[in-house]
Order: C-alpha cells, then sequence, then structure tokens
C-alpha cells in the first residue's frame, strides 16, 4: 500500500479544496508535470488526469476513459471533462488556500485553473440533507480492492480511477417532503441511519446497494459538502480500480436497468461529471512512468 496516494484510504478531512484545471495549448505540460510531482505527496494532496491530457502526452492509460453523458425520465447526467483535478486535504482554510496557490503558480503557463471548488465535513460525515454519506465504503482490505489497481505493473499498480460529480441540492424541495418521505427518498432513517427494508424499489439505497451488482459494484466514496452562499450540495467522489463499478452504479439510478429511476433525482441533480486516473507513488513523489515521465 506504499505506493497509493493515502488521501485516497485516509478518512475525509475537515476541509478541501478542489482544483479542476486544462491544460493551455502549446505549452510546457510535461515540464509543469514534472514539478507538480514533486510537490505533491499524495497524502495532504490527491491528483488526477484526465484522458485528455494522457492524450496530449502521447499516451495510453488502460481504463481511463471520458465521463459518460448519459440521461434517463427527466433526467440529464452532464459530461464536463477537465485535464487536471487535485484535491487538497486539510483542516485550516488559510493553509489550503496558499497550497492551492503553490500549485497554481507551479503550474501556470502549462495549465489553467477552470474551477475551485471548496468543501468540508458536516458532523460526523453527513450529506446537507442530515444523512449520513458513506455508510456501505468498504473498508481495511476491502477498500485497497476496490479502489487501486492490482498486477498490471510498473506505474500502474496502486493507481486509481476516480469519478467526480458535483452535485447541486434543491432544499425546498427537499424540505417540502414529509420526514417519512425523506427517509424513503434515501432508504434510510435520519435518526439512526438504519436501513428501511420496505423502503420503496427508487430509494437510494436500493438503487445502489453494491453487493446487488454481478460482479458486486463497490466503490470507495470520499464525498464531501460545498456551499457557495446559499447554493450548496455535494462533492460526489467515488475511486475504484476501475470506472466499471461506479458506472453500474450510476445506469441504475438513471433506470436503465429496469425505468425507475432513483428518488434522489427529487431535489438534487449533478451539474458536472468527469474521470481521471490517480498514479501511484515512487519514492515519495506521484509515478508519472505510465505516461512518459520519469
Amino acid at each position: 500500500m506504499t505506493r497509493i496516494q493515502a488521501g485516497i484510504n485516509a478518512p475525509v478531512p475537515s476541509l478541501a479544496r478542489y482544483l479542476f484545471l486544462v491544460a493551455i495549448p502549446g505549452a510546457d505540460v510535461h515540464g509543469a508535470l514534472q514539478k507538480l510531482a514533486e510537490l505533491v505527496d499524495g497524502e495532504h494532496s490527491v491528483v488526477g488526469l484526465g484522458r485528455s491530457l494522457v492524450l496530449l502526452l502521447g499516451c495510453e492509460v488502460a481504463g481511463l476513459s471520458v465521463f459518460p453523458r448519459s440521461s434517463g425520465s427527466g433526467i440529464e447526467l452532464p459530461s464536463t471533462p477537465v485535464d487536471l483535478w487535485c484535491w487538497l486535504r486539510g483542516d485550516d482554510r488559510g493553509e489550503l488556500m496558499h497550497r492551492a496557490r503553490g500549485i497554481e503558480k507551479a503550474l501556470s503557463g502549462a495549465f489553467r485553473l477552470q474551477q475551485t471548488i471548496d468543501a468540508f465535513q458536516y458532523g460526523s460525515g453527513r450529506d446537507l440533507t442530515g444523512y449520513e454519506d458513506g455508510t456501505e465504503n468498504p473498508k481495511a482490505e476491502a477498500a485497497y480492492k476496490s479502489a487501486f489497481v492490482q498486477g498490471q505493473g510498473r506505474g500502474l499498480d496502486g493507481a486509481s480511477f476516480v469519478a467526480v460529480q458535483q452535485w447541486l441540492h434543491d432544499f425546498d424541495s427537499f424540505e417540502a417532503m414529509s420526514s417519512d418521505e425523506q427517509d424513503n427518498t434515501i432508504g434510510r432513517r435520519r435518526s439512526d441511519n438504519e436501513e428501511l427494508d420496505d423502503a420503496p424499489s427508487s430509494a437510494h439505497v436500493k438503487r445502489t446497494a453494491q453487493e446487488s451488482f454481478d460482479p458486486e459494484a463497490f466503490v470507495l466514496r470520499r464525498s464531501m459538502p460545498w456551499a457557495e452562499g446559499n447554493v450548496a450540495g455535494l462533492l460526489f467522489v467515488a475511486f475504484g480500480k476501475s470506472f466499471a463499478a461506479f458506472e453500474a452504479l450510476l445506469n441504475r439510478m438513471v433506470g436503465a436497468e429496469d425505468g425507475v429511476t432513483d428518488a434522489l433525482f427529487r431535489f438534487t441533480h449533478p451539474l458536472t461529471g468527469a474521470y481521471f486516473w490517480c498514479p501511484p507513488m515512487k519514492n515519495g513523489r506521484l509515478d508519472l512512468s505510465a505516461i512518459g515521465l520519469q
């Protein structure tokens, strides 16, 4: 496990800042990434590369694709790929700001910052609706097997694939529901986090029961709430050894299997959707050998 970006397997931090960057045409992307590899420790800062960036470098990473745009009954899931993603983890907002500036400076001239999202832990790790998030996360060895590449060779083992979506909540719609409706939407009681056996088939927990897929569709969730003024939601982050488990979950949520859409869409929807490859670590720095950078 020493080859992984340790922040992926660590508990959700108190605070986070997410940077979404795009490459500048004709710029020295190679040099900028080598600088980034020196800055990132994989624990306090986690990095992911988009497929467009890997292709720009003249390489391929097996399994790395573009986030699929999909739709269901009255539902549209956008695909908004970017080149580079940085997840800065910490417990001091000022320190995160300075660390973000350091990364931006190191990448200046080669990458342009497209979006910054600040996130935070709410309570004991809850969504802003008050429901516990990530209850079914795999733990210990199961988490490692679900989230990290193994047996693929140098430069690939210890890597991870991550799906990132910014979800926007409609709190007025959510608060207009009765407590029972809210619980049935999620499929758990907010009061004690107990799963409801008699929840409708549209309940989020039933739609995404990871053990109900064949093969089982376990992902390692590291989502955090975000807020900007009175606008807020969830920054959904799910790591996997591939995108297969996430896509199985997503297809069922939009009703691709049986026409039943996830009740979550009654009060929330994604604004963005992007995939990234999170390279492994070697000797305390990002191992970019799989994309031709030492």
